[in-house]
């Protein structure tokens, strides 16, 4: 979307240098939501399988967190219209801590639904979380909103190095309740980030997303054909890589024969290589666009199921979630920015919430069926489950960018 199709006295004052140093904020606020993330998505299906009584349920808390974003998505979303990042980030990150407390007390009462309980209460952090890119984006202008965004997907860097690390030196801190610890850590980490948060600055939206004055309706707005394709890049590429990476710790320690050790070595390769094409990401998209990155990343899903399907050592594994990783990063970003083409300043709210809302229902559902393919169909029948997807979508992709947009801007 360019500045000139936002229109005249709607568009808000884009100043770089502010959407800098929001970026940078944001990049350290989601490395520390980045640290809780991974610390619930490496144990959240260890635990559930310690404590629940139907083994084929051991994913259910990881899904109780995505079911909590997917909930959260379209009121957080809202609530930051009417009030602003800052309070809306703030809130969402003292729901994160509730949710850490409460998932000590889970650990230590053996109780597997109030451990799903407090991965719900985290899946919320997650939902304000994942506007920290849009955040980024709110104050730039169109050239430098790619890097914004990629910006503050960088944080997730230091999430990948220091939330597996953290896991190792605490699981055993409170022994014998083991990998209580790493959550009492967690709560300690999102109150830093509770601080960090409130020094933001990003100007409140002068309309609301629904009433009077705030654009098209979204039902006119989704007539955007390569809008619609864009929320699709984001569903499948966010989904397809939940799906693996919620049964990959649980294929590694209870099917494959692995350690929690080589579990959480593999979880920080997969970050990492979510996070750390960040640096060049937003390079990538404004030189060769946004659909030719988008396509690449889900061709690097498919490679990841080849390589999982290929065999179960810690290096296919390692290799595996590299590549899941890569392909989530350049199909994300890359829908992730398609998706701010086609709304103006006032649409924003409304478009966003249903972008998310839409993402983390299908990631809900892949989070879910995770662990009843794992124990059904195997660690292969998982990776099988890649190709139909990515298949679909990026014929969606391929097809629908040679129509002619409708809406406020081209891709």
């Amino acid at each position: 979307m360019t500045d000139a199709a936002l229109g005249a006295g709607s568009a808000p004052a884009y100043d770089d240098r502010l959407a800098a140093r929001n970026a940078i904020l944001l990049a350290c606020a989601q490395a520390l939501y980045g640290i809780n993330a991974i610390t619930v998505f490496t144990l959240g299906s260890i635990l559930g399988n310690t404590f629940a009584l139907d083994k084929s349920l051991a994913t259910l808390p990881v899904t109780a967190m995505v079911l909590g974003a997917a909930l959260s998505t379209a009121p957080g979303a809202l609530m930051m219209h009417k009030v602003g990042r800052r309070p809306g980030f703030m809130f969402g990150a003292v729901l994160g801590l509730i949710g850490s407390l409460i998932t000590v007390y889970a650990i230590y009462q053996q109780d597997f639904w109030l451990l799903c309980l407090g991965c719900f209460f985290n899946g919320t952090y997650m939902a304000f979380g994942q506007h920290y890119r849009f955040g980024a984006a709110d104050t730039a202008s169109a050239d430098f909103r790619p890097k914004a965004i990629s910006w503050v997907l960088v944080g997730g860097v230091a999430g990948a190095v220091l939330g597996p690390q953290m896991i190792l030196t605490t699981q055993g801190m409170l022994a014998p309740v083991f990998y209580a610890g790493a959550f009492v850590a967690c709560s300690a980490i999102t109150a830093l980030a509770i601080i960090l948060l409130a020094f933001l600055q990003i100007p409140k939206p002068k309309s609301a997303p629904f009433g009077p004055g705030s654009g098209r309706p979204l039902f006119e707005i989704l007539k955007q054909r390569q809008l619609c394709a864009a929320i699709a890049a984001g569903m499948v590429s966010y989904g397809m890589m939940n799906l693996v990476m919620t049964a990959a710790p649980l294929a590694m320690v209870i099917f494959c024969g692995h350690t929690v050790n080589d579990a959480a070595g593999v979880i920080r390769w997969h970050v990492l290589a979510m996070y750390v094409p960040s640096f060049f990401t937003g390079h990538l998209i404004a030189r060769f666009g946004r659909d030719r990155v988008i396509v690449a990343g889900l061709v690097c899903l498919v490679g990841c199921a080849i390589t999982a399907l290929s065999g179960i050592s810690v290096g296919h594994f390692t290799i595996g979630l590299i590549l899941l990783g890569l392909g989530w990063n350049f199909a994300f970003i890359g829908a992730t920015t398609k998706v701010t083409d086609f709304h103006t300043a006032e649409e924003r709210g409304k478009v966003q919430a249903f972008n998310d809302f839409m993402v983390f229902s299908f990631v809900a559902f892949a989070s879910f069926m995770s662990g009843k393919l794992l124990f059904v169909s195997g660690w292969n029948g998982v990776n099988l489950t890649i190709f139909p997807f990515v298949i679909l979508t990026v014929f969606l992709v391929l097809v629908l960018s040679r129509t002619r947009p409708t809406g406020v801007a081209a891709s």
